[in-house]
């Protein structure tokens, strides 16, 4: 099974444009990219489908990308709100897979 990191430093957010230019950056995310947590979604949510152009960060289906994320304290206490979206909207990547019947696709993985 093979499986992909992305890595990203957290000091590089600030607020919700440079999180959408951090974001986008890393994963590849097209041109189209709406720069808002739904697209953001929509994009993590087809990293096991490269057929979808949503990304050019991939993995086989049944295995996930690890999204890697260091200087996580800091951005926590800097940008809460972002910090909070890249949990939740993680989840929620990974729910909604679940409910169509597809595995989860997206881990998280925090260093200080």
């Amino acid at each position: 099974m093979m499986t992909a990191k992305v890595s990203l430093d957290c000091n590089s957010i600030k607020d919700w444009d440079s999180f959408h230019d951090e974001f986008a950056g890393a994963f590849g995310f097209p041109a189209f990219y709406g720069r808002n947590m739904d697209a953001w979604i929509d994009c993590l949510t087809s990293l096991d489908a490269p057929e979808d152009g949503m990304s050019t960060v991939h993995c086989e289906r049944g295995s996930v990308v690890t999204l890697s994320l260091s200087n996580v304290k800091d951005f926590a206490e800097r940008c809460p709100e972002q910090y909070n979206a890249v949990i939740e909207c993680s989840a929620f990547v990974n729910w909604r897979r679940l409910e169509v019947g597809d595995p989860s696709v997206l881990a998280l993985s925090f260093h200080r």
